[in-house]
């Protein structure tokens, strides 16, 4: 798993998977909704239908997040066919980053000054 900060302000975690399984049958799990709802209930999903298709390739969703941040953010599955009629997986969660992404990147020793009032 990586996590990075990707290009135009957002943060993204990227995910490689190695499946025993052919494209075809990955592509139909990740996109027949009831398949989806075994790994990813619906009520996870903004909305259940995807906002961008490269069919047999690519599927993205836009999700619901839960915790400090509470947005929205897109899942996005890419399929690499692999010898041996295997898959290779390759998940991307994007969201925005958030002020929350800001406060945790600073640096122990950049100046930043932070005031607190003694009771």
């Amino acid at each position: 798993m990586t996590d990075k900060s990707a290009s135009h302000g957002s943060v993204a975690i990227e995910q490689d998977y190695q499946l025993d399984e052919p494209p075809e049958k990955v592509w139909r799990a990740l996109t027949i909704p009831a398949l989806r709802n075994h790994w990813l209930p619906e009520g996870d999903l903004s909305d259940p239908d995807a906002v961008h298709i490269e069919p047999g390739k690519a599927i993205s969703y836009r999700m619901r997040d839960a915790g400090p941040y509470n947005g929205e953010s897109v899942v996005t599955f890419q399929i690499h066919p692999e010898p041996g009629g295997k898959t290779r997986l390759q998940i991307v969660h994007t969201r925005p980053a958030s002020k929350f992404d800001q406060l945790h990147q600073r640096a122990s020793n950049n100046n930043f000054k932070c005031f607190f009032l003694a009771a």
